[in-house]
């Protein structure tokens, strides 16, 4: 079953390590779960160490952690800027990551996978390389059924097929700006109303005094 969480209620520091690693959770395969499983509770101890060597005899654990992660969110402020557009909000790392687990819990992740492969793919400097990584995108997100296929018309999807005849940094330009457009009409207005975006820019108002 697809992994999806009440984003209204408070998170475990699992979820908080996750998010800011851009860590994904698999559809399936237990030895994947362990692995992510393994890194977020890494994470944990790593902000476990932190805490412990801020303390001072007679504090406050959960005080002190409380505040490690708030460190990791961004300030109110800030998050606000994401509401400018979506372009923003994937520029922002945490932004990323909080968009991402917004479109877990409405089963359309692999909308933006999609667009950070064609991202990472136009990096690409070796030609063999390419050509690999093109194959691998367009059978993973746009060939007809493929496990994580997203939505495109079919002008799209045969002119994606055709450019792969010669593959360029450019081929998927036209199913990526489809994509892009579905997500900044659709999944983004819809995730500035979230309880999770909410949280964020309203944290200073729901935060107890120090």
């Amino acid at each position: 079953m697809p992994f999806s969480r009440d984003l209204s209620k408070p998170q475990p520091l699992e979820f908080h390590a996750e998010m800011l690693l851009g860590l994904q959770r698999p559809h399936n395969g237990s030895l994947q779960r362990r692995h992510t499983m393994k890194e977020a509770k890494d994470m944990k101890n790593r902000l476990g160490i932190f805490r412990r060597r801020n303390e001072s005899p007679g504090a406050n654990p959960s005080g002190k952690l409380d505040k490690v992660l708030k460190s990791l969110k961004p300030a109110p402020e800030e998050a606000l800027k994401w509401g400018d557009s979506l372009e923003k909000l994937l520029l922002h790392k945490y932004g990323l990551a909080a968009f991402r687990a917004f479109l877990r819990t409405e089963f359309s992740e692999e909308n933006l996978e999609f667009w950070l492969a064609c991202e990472e793919f136009k990096k690409i400097k070796s030609q063999s390389k390419m050509v690999s990584k093109a194959k691998k995108i367009f059978a993973e997100y746009i060939a007809i059924q493929s496990c994580k296929e997203v939505n495109l018309d079919s002008y799209t999807r045969e002119h994606t097929k055709e450019n792969l005849q010669s593959i360029t940094r450019s081929c998927f330009d036209l199913a990526q700006k489809r994509i892009y457009g579905l997500m900044e009409k659709d999944s983004y207005p819809r995730f500035l109303r979230s309880d999770l975006y909410l949280d964020i820019i309203n944290q200073k108002k729901a935060s107890s005094p120090l």
